[in-house]
């Protein structure tokens, strides 16, 4: 059994596909028609989905907040181009993560894995991610912050994307043995090594495709016991195959 603790926020996806035949004739824009709706969990609910969907033998502690959250896109179904994301519950009313009481410092240091999915909406302080990895055996970081040094120094491991590698100009010598650069379909930047992606896809939908890899390393690196060079193939793999879907999917 391995035992993962995922903070971070939670949203609801919904992803309403249609069809665009005309222009209004009010206004110059297209007129959707709906044919369909998909659902599912989002940010760090996507997270605990993926970790799901990789390994059986797990249990999974949730620790997000309790305001909703919902991301509506409309998509053309046919191209899959997304014509407008309309996101609800954002603004000013999300409650932080408060201090780390005693009891959710044990619950920290019984985990395998603590991955910190944070989205930046005001849940998850600096102050608490560095609280959280300080406890923790083993912690990802998956963050939309700017952060330092000092804020992701007891992290095992920092994920980043290209624009937020360009963001954290501040870690990128001093944490650089902690950062995985994820590149989309050229693979992921490791340490002055390039792992290409063993199987590159055509990308149809990047949504969650980040909360993908995240999973898929952390958990591999976890069950290899280390073995960082198989984690990460194994993460650019299954990210691979995500993108080759629509919306936000698990491998």
């Amino acid at each position: 059994m391995v035992k993962i603790l995922v903070v971070g926020e939670e949203c609801e996806d919904i992803f309403i596909y249609g069809k665009i035949e005309r222009l209004s004739p009010e206004a110059p824009v297209p007129v959707f028609q709906p044919i369909e709706t998909k659902t599912n969990n989002g940010m760090s609910g996507n997270v605990v989905d993926n970790l799901k969907s990789l390994h059986d033998n797990i249990q999974i502690t949730h620790w997000k907040q309790s305001s909703n959250i919902t991301k509506t896109r409309l998509v053309e179904k046919k191209s899959n181009h997304m014509i407008v994301r309309i996101d609800e519950g954002e603004i000013d009313s999300i409650e932080g993560f408060g201090n780390l009481s005693d009891n959710k410092i044990t619950t920290i240091k019984e985990q395998d894995i603590v991955i910190i999915s944070d989205y930046n909406k005001g849940f998850l302080s600096d102050v608490n991610i560095h609280d959280i990895c300080s406890h923790a055996k083993l912690s990802i970081v998956d963050s939309k912050k700017v952060l330092t040094t000092e804020v992701l120094k007891p992290a095992t491991w920092i994920k980043l994307n290209e624009k937020e590698w360009s963001n954290n100009k501040s870690i990128q010598i001093t944490l650089k043995e902690k950062i995985l650069k994820t590149m989309g379909e050229k693979g992921t930047w490791y340490n002055g090594k390039l792992y290409q992606s063993p199987n590159p896809q055509e990308t149809i939908d990047v949504s969650g495709a980040g909360d993908t890899f995240v999973s898929s390393f952390i958990l591999k690196y976890y069950l290899t016991n280390g073995d960082v060079d198989t984690s990460i193939n194994y993460a650019n793999q299954m990210a691979s195959i995500v993108v080759n879907k629509r919306g936000v999917a698990t491998p």
